[in-house]
């Protein structure tokens, strides 16, 4: 059984003379049967002879299977236009029809017969995909790219199939699908560019059943672990360069990217241009390429794991993360790395992103339950761990320091992550701060501190940090304070706050820039020695059992 439609002969014809590889061809008389284009590509060429040969055993014009078949007017038609035609420099050549494909020696037609047209295409590579679906799709390619993964030590239970393909295609395939929409509208019949096989589907069609055996994990869309391939063609990479001169719009530099010609631009211009500007640029149908895309490029990809809990800060020396200033480190070190280096160790990730609700300073402790924070590991090779495991891990990270210590530490989704900067304006956080006064103080000095309640503060933008964030005036509140007196010149305060209010302002009063102040309030000099928090109130992410 045939694989084409009779309706197709003409295109079959047409394509395999031009240098087509069989599965091109189907695509290009949209065949929609998966299980076809996974047949080899020499039975596919034995199927498609066999076709064009049954032509040559019928007597006189094949009457082709359509409603309402217009062939000889057409004929007589595109004949009459025929000297008006351009060929390779602005319009497609005349076609052979259905009928006289396979008898054009006696015709006179210049068209292959179906044996010549089976030999041409049989040694070639094609001229619209380049040899993508022939060596692409062999045995040896695949195994190629399956020791690839295996070598890249990857854990994954699934896998996604991706293919970059080099942008000249898209044009190659608009050459082959204008000489085919010529063939068909001279027989009558409509063929839109939506009915052709994209040449990526087709390709998943026949690669995703080897890759999915040979790594032993099924092929899953909505997988994390990807797997793709870059192709390049440079022998005809300038083919796409004449679209930047009929449509310049298209073609803007970008940053990372290397060239102006990317797959994206030349899809666009490709639907701008005129066919018969196309055509006066770009043979169709194209010519044959001497040599085989190459794979520059075949590369695994694992979806990000996510890892929450919360950190204690006991050093008042440790900045949150890397203290770098003009390209020189001032501290040694910090919380998200002395957290993050045993996590990439384990996950074996390419980078990390790490993230928390709030920060402090690096003089200042961050006590009680400890800070929320989450890291996104990128690109891991591992990915699958036991609760059991997560313990050792944290066990592993508290036991490396004693200037921080973690707990809580479980593997989260993204979305969850979300959770931990819900609400940054309405969560509060209470600190306790050692506070000093020029002048000398008695219990009853400090003592209606206590008494204050829902304080409003008018905060501009600290001096400490204008270099870093914008001038504005943030109102705050200092929800209650509990004072505890030291000696005359000394006492302890413990606030309860709401998120982002700048704690050491609101002491010493940045120079009037906090309104009101610790040393408005007192009448008096007051500046903060020590500062500490001893509660972040998120409830985030879930406590676990010790």
């Amino acid at each position: 059984m045939s694989p084409v439609a009779e309706k197709d002969r003409a295109v079959v014809q047409l394509l395999l003379d031009a240098g087509t590889c069989p599965r091109c061809v189907l695509r290009f008389c949209s065949v929609g049967s998966q299980l076809l284009y996974r047949h080899p590509l020499q039975d596919l060429l034995k199927d498609l002879q066999e076709f064009l040969k049954s032509s040559q055993e019928k007597e006189g014009t094949v009457c082709l299977d359509v409603a309402d078949p217009p062939c000889k007017r057409l004929r007589l038609e595109h004949k009459e236009e025929g000297a008006d035609e351009l060929s390779h420099n602005g319009a497609i050549p005349q076609l052979p029809s259905a009928g006289n494909a396979g008898n054009a020696g006696n015709a006179g037609n210049p068209a292959l017969s179906g044996n010549t047209a089976l030999e041409s295409s049989a040694g070639r590579v094609c001229n619209v995909c380049l040899g993508i679906l022939q060596e692409f799709c062999e045995p040896d390619f695949v195994k190629k790219v399956c020791q690839k993964v295996n070598s890249a030590d990857y854990q994954f239970t699934s896998f996604v199939f991706s293919v970059s393909l080099p942008p000249q295609l898209s044009v190659r395939e608009r050459a082959a699908w204008l000489g085919v929409k010529q063939q068909m509208r001279n027989l009558g019949l409509p063929l839109a560019k939506d009915d052709i096989v994209q040449l990526k589907e087709a390709y998943k069609w026949i690669i995703h059943p080897q890759l999915a055996e040979e790594l032993g994990v099924p092929a899953d869309g909505k997988s994390l672990f990807e797997v793709s391939v870059v192709f390049a063609h440079p022998e005809t990479d300038e083919e796409c360069h004449f679209l930047a001169t009929a449509c310049p719009d298209c073609f803007k530099p970008a940053k990372n990217k290397q060239s102006v010609f990317t797959r994206m631009a030349v899809i666009k211009a490709l639907e701008r241009i005129k066919e018969e500007d196309f055509l006066k640029h770009f043979p169709c149908p194209p010519s044959s390429p001497k040599n085989l895309c190459d794979a520059l490029e075949i590369q695994c990809n694992n979806g990000a794991v996510f890892v929450a809990g919360r950190y204690n800060k006991y050093s008042r020396n440790l900045p949150q993360t890397p203290w770098i200033i003009d390209g020189e480190r001032k501290l040694e070190s910090s919380v998200e790395e002395l957290i993050s280096e045993h996590l990439m160790a384990e996950f074996k990730a390419d980078s990390f992103n790490f993230s928390s609700s709030g920060r402090e300073d690096v003089d200042v402790r961050t006590l009680g339950n400890g800070r929320p924070f989450a890291m996104e590991l990128v690109n891991p090779r591992r990915i699958r761990f036991s609760a059991e495991e997560m313990k050792r891990l944290q066990q592993a990270i508290n036991d490396s320091s004693d200037k921080i210590q973690v707990r809580d530490l479980q593997l989260v989704t993204r979305s969850a992550i979300g959770r931990m900067k819900e609400g940054e304006e309405e969560k509060t956080k209470t600190y306790s701060a050692l506070i000093w006064t020029d002048k000398a103080i008695q219990r009853e000095d400090i003592a209606f501190l206590d008494d204050i309640k829902e304080l409003r503060l008018e905060q501009k933008t600290p001096l400490r940090v204008l270099h870093r964030r914008p001038l504005a005036v943030r109102c705050r509140l200092i929800h209650s304070m509990r004072s505890e007196y030291i000696d005359q010149h000394h006492f302890r305060l413990h606030l309860r706050t709401q998120a982002g209010t700048y704690i050491k302002e609101f002491v010493h009063g940045d120079f009037g820039r906090t309104k009101p102040n610790i040393g408005s309030l007192l009448n008096r000099t007051a500046d903060i020695l020590e500062l500490d928090v001893e509660s972040v109130d998120v409830d985030w992410p879930p406590t676990l059992a010790d």
